[in-house]
């Protein structure tokens, strides 16, 4: 062993989320796989690792050996978002069978997996139950039920739920796990806010940096978005966009698509006149409604402001931020991991 306390691989890595989370409970990281061109970079500039840009064309055996195997892999078969074709989705369904090749052959003290919530109920719950049996029957792995895990639980103003998925090789012994308690007590929950995240909004606002009126939608826009909102909720739905108080409301969960913007405008006097011109077609909305610019995303996600993402385009840095993970939420979960093979005499 090395001078930290363990060694993980960290597969479909994105942008590092997990990666970090892992290193913060005492891991070192000795692989990392992820295909997207965006992450890698900012990934490489975070981290100094390049990672492999394709785990199907890994031989299992050619991978570091390692102490526990994270996994965050692609969401959209199991997403209300998606398609919901579970493992039937060509490419992408069939990922975790990757991920049992590698628990098969390297044969890890431990993993974590981490998905969308909706991956309990696709297929009528069988997408689960064909996953726990791969895991716990193929695999020979402990692994307790799935865990609803929500960032607000963890300090985070943003209402996302994950699901967190978490095994130990029977070679351990271990045959009982804890996913992590609430950080917080549901009081300081139902007081967490927007604005402990937006740039500078606690501070005078002769003081703070002024927002590039580029993250300022337009009338047109606007004026479109609230004729979408109108005819969805005709048509019974709870679609469109929704304008958060950053001192009243956490954020809605941050996604990969615009909709990940649109539901997490707030009305924000602190623009910058004397920026760029944005190029929009029509006036910048009277209201000065805004969407979060992407450093926000990053601190919603419980990303340090160190972090670098300045090589990528605003827009893959929405993307990539909203499809990584609530950093103290499976830190905690981390911290549990290692406790429990502390525990055991494995650590």
């Amino acid at each position: 062993m090395t001078s930290r306390d363990f060694d993980f691989i960290d597969l479909f890595a994105g942008i590092g989320g997990t990666r970090r989370a892992f290193e913060l409970a005492g891991g070192g990281c000795v692989f990392a796989s992820e295909k997207d061109e965006a992450a890698c970079k900012v990934y490489e500039k975070n981290f100094g690792m390049e990672p492999n840009r394709d785990i199907t064309e890994v031989d299992p055996s050619d991978v570091p050996d390692h102490d526990v195997l994270v996994a965050g892999f692609p969401c959209q078969p199991f997403s209300l978002a998606g398609n919901r074709h579970g493992f039937n989705e060509p490419d992408k369904g069939t990922m975790f069978y990757y991920i049992r090749n590698i628990i098969r052959e390297k044969k890890p003290k431990a993993f974590f997996l981490e998905n969308v919530k909706g991956l309990l109920s696709i297929e009528g719950g069988d997408t689960i139950k064909t996953m726990l049996h791969l895991l716990r029957d193929q695999c020979e792995y402990y692994v307790p039920e799935p865990e609803v895990i929500n960032a607000l639980d963890f300090g985070l103003p943003q209402d996302r739920e994950r699901v967190f998925i978490v095994g130990f090789s029977k070679e351990t012994g271990i045959e009982d796990f804890e996913y992590p308690a609430p950080m917080i007590s549901a009081e300081k929950r139902k007081k967490l806010h927007l604005g402990t995240v937006l740039e500078d909004w606690d501070e005078m606002p002769k003081l703070r940096d002024k927002i590039p009126k580029k993250y300022y939608l337009s009338e047109g826009y606007l004026k479109c978005l609230e004729n979408h909102k109108e005819t969805q909720k005709k048509k019974g739905y709870g679609f469109g966009y929704c304008i958060k108080d950053p001192e009243k409301d956490p954020a809605s969960t941050l996604m990969v698509g615009g909709m990940g913007r649109e539901r997490n405008l707030i009305q924000d006097p602190n623009i910058d006149m004397n920026s760029k011109d944005t190029g929009k077609k029509t006036p910048i909305n009277e209201g000065l409604i805004r969407t979060l610019t992407p450093r926000e995303f990053a601190r919603l996600q419980g990303f340090s402001d160190d972090f670098d993402f300045s090589m990528v385009s605003d827009i893959n840095a929405y993307r990539l931020f909203g499809n990584s993970v609530a950093i103290p939420a499976v830190k905690a979960t981390a911290d549990c991991i290692i406790e429990r093979l502390s525990q055991a005499g494995l650590l």
